[in-house]
């Protein structure tokens, strides 16, 4: 690097440096307060105690993977166009992972001899695409994903939809608030090539179309279709997906489809939802699910609330993925649930709770040389087990007590001289405004009782 240029770097450098910054976080990420945090870890507790309970076991994977695994299978809008992706320093070009299917596919098959089949796995982990952020939809978002690997069939699809379910109905949702809605990627292929006469290329296109046909108009949806097909096929093609989209069960599905094995599995998927007790899928002809891997069933969990009717998410089966690094193809099924889009859907129903501060305490110091003792006492309160933060400031009474109500601060706790002298302390409860003067040990007994209040309201 030339002089002149080292020059121009460090006077842009400087330039920045005197110029105010923005608060902003970056287009398409979001900045999560404590408030918001609370709201978060509810969420991933909640996924991660229905995963474990289905045996499902966590596992961590790199935030950097090559670029090639995602042009591998992926899909080419998100390689093109949605993936972060740079050459490193050492000439490898690399991407910030936007999924985790392929890197779990590329996992199990690092270490396909060792592992124990079914393998139930799980992960919460943080991802970023380059898209354009909208209501339910950011550049940077967190994702449960699990997947199970070995089982073939419709006994594991049918898990996989049944602990999608499971994870609604954990959250406090009822059947009128979401719909799981059913497809399979065989039916799909079938329906294309035997039933519409497309061929391949026809045939992508038309899939990109019907996965997104709820966002567009119905007059553009059929524009659209009628240019993907021929000018021969144009007149049957579009009486006919008329026909498919006007079906709301197999059983009203034309009879070249109703009779094919890909409608038998899905029968068989169904079947197996109904002795389970789910009874919040559908199928529904039209889902197609975007991604180029899945092989087989393929569903979405949609919210059913008119201000936030959107697919919420998805997953189904990809048995081939494995197979492409190198080692024996796995039958493989899976979901990936969003934060964002489960957060809006509890926002919806009002199906979040309240959530107070996890510190239990704000100890609160009265007079100028009480510091020293309240810290013991602080310290002693920790030591069985209650979160204790402790007021440093040498505030003025009032501007303590604000700083308490804003972190919403269940109990403080007031001490001063006297209280430390007499070994009595005065705790108020922020809600009721309680206030009474306890020992250590009741101090102890009392927040124990208020979290296990707190948790059988949760249940």
């Amino acid at each position: 690097m030339e002089a002149n240029d080292l020059q121009n770097r460090g006077e842009n450098v400087k330039m920045t440096s005197m110029s105010s910054l923005s608060s902003q976080p970056y287009k398409g990420t979001r900045d999560y307060y404590p408030a918001d945090k609370r709201v978060q870890n509810y969420i991933f507790g909640i996924w991660r105690e229905v995963a474990e309970r289905f045996g499902y076991e966590e596992y961590g994977a790199p935030l950097l993977e090559p670029l090639e695994l995602y042009a591998a299978k992926s899909g080419q809008e998100i390689v093109n166009e949605q993936t972060y992706q740079f050459t490193d320093r050492g000439g490898r070009n690399v991407a910030i992972r936007p999924e985790m299917t392929p890197s779990i596919s590329r996992m199990v098959a690092g270490q396909r001899q060792e592992l124990g089949y079914p393998a139930r796995l799980y992960s919460i982990a943080q991802f970023m695409r380059y898209e354009r952020p909208q209501h339910g939809r950011e550049r940077e978002f967190w994702q449960l994903n699990f997947d199970m690997f070995g089982v073939d069939g419709a006994t594991a699809d049918a898990e996989t939809i049944i602990m999608s379910d499971a994870i609604m109905r954990s959250f406090g949702a009822t059947n009128k608030m979401f719909t799981i809605r059913i497809n399979n990627r065989g039916l799909i292929n079938y329906m294309m090539a035997d039933y519409l006469g497309l061929d391949v290329i026809q045939s992508e296109l038309m899939i990109k179309l019907f996965d997104r046909k709820n966002k567009i108009t119905d007059e553009q949806f059929e524009e659209q279709a009628a240019d993907i097909f021929s000018s021969e096929q144009q007149a049957t093609g579009l009486s006919r997906i008329k026909v498919l989209l006007a079906a709301t069960s197999m059983a009203e599905l034309p009879p070249e489809l109703r009779d094919s094995e890909p409608v038998r599995e899905v029968r068989e998927l169904f079947t197996q939802l109904q002795e389970a007790g789910v009874t919040s899928a559908k199928f529904d002809i039209s889902l197609m699910r975007g991604f180029d891997y899945y092989t087989g069933m393929v569903f979405e969990v949609f919210d059913n609330h008119p201000d936030n009717n959107r697919s919420m998410f998805g997953g189904g089966r990809y048995d081939g993925l494995v197979g492409l690094f190198g080692a024996e193809p796995v039958a493989t099924v899976g979901a990936a649930p969003g934060a964002t889009t489960t957060e809006n859907f509890l926002r919806a129903h009002e199906l979040l709770p309240t959530f107070e501060s996890t510190t239990d305490v704000y100890m609160i110091v009265l007079g100028d040389n009480t510091l020293k003792g309240a810290q013991k006492v602080a310290q002693q309160l920790r030591g069985e087990g209650v979160k204790v933060a402790v007021d440093i400031t040498n505030r003025k009474l009032d501007k303590q007590i604000k700083a308490a109500v804003k972190m919403r601060v269940p109990y403080m706790l007031f001490i001063g001289e006297r209280e430390l002298a007499e070994e009595s302390y005065r705790l108020k409860d922020v809600k009721s405004e309680d206030e009474q003067a306890l020992s250590l040990e009741r101090i102890v007994t009392t927040v124990a009782d208020y979290r296990r209040r707190n948790n059988e309201d949760d249940i």
